[in-house]
């Protein structure tokens, strides 16, 4: 017999479908799949997804705690969706959009062109802050990732591409 070990409820709005591993979910911003462990069982009521095993070992555990992380993320996701701001910290660094993809001056001899993948929505609301948008929060997490790798935060003046509010341990210089 399953013992219901997790559960949360659904908002207005979002719907899951569950297809053997398979769960979609869909809400006004979109929809999402994901594939499921074996060992794990999802059972949809009207306002409730519960999560269910056959044991209660420790990696079932493990595995139905993981899988309800990522089934509450893709419902915030196709019901709020998921945003991440980047700045641009730097004398003459600054983010502009030319058609799909981002044009950045970061200090190079060239600017760098990134490619905007499908499923994300890049602004630039000033010439030193980027939005990173859209209903995947792993997308979102990834293309801001490699967006702020073009030119980590250097730890002596700070100047680079970092996450907003995030802080930058600042070494002292070499004294003589």
């Amino acid at each position: 017999m399953p013992r219901v070990l997790d559960s949360f409820t659904l908002p207005k709005g979002v719907s899951i479908a569950v297809n053997g591993q398979e769960i979609t979910v869909s809400g006004t911003k979109g929809s999402l799949q994901h594939s499921m462990h074996h060992t794990v069982t999802v059972n949809v009521d009207a306002e409730s997804v519960s999560f269910s095993s056959q044991n209660a070992t420790d990696d079932n555990l493990a595995l139905i705690g993981t899988t309800k992380a990522l089934i509450n993320s893709m419902v915030v996701g196709v019901s709020k969706g998921f945003e991440r701001k980047l700045e641009l910290i730097g004398v003459g660094y600054k983010a502009a959009l030319k058609g799909q993809a981002l044009s950045l001056t970061l200090g190079f001899s060239h600017p760098v062109e990134f490619a905007i993948p499908d499923g994300i929505v890049i602004e630039t609301p000033t010439a030193t802050e980027i939005l990173v948008k859209g209903i995947d929060k792993q997308l979102v997490g990834q293309v801001s990732a490699n967006i702020r790798a073009y030119r980590p935060p250097e730890p002596y003046k700070g100047k680079g591409v970092r996450y907003s509010g995030e802080h930058i341990i600042r070494k002292e210089t070499k004294k003589k």
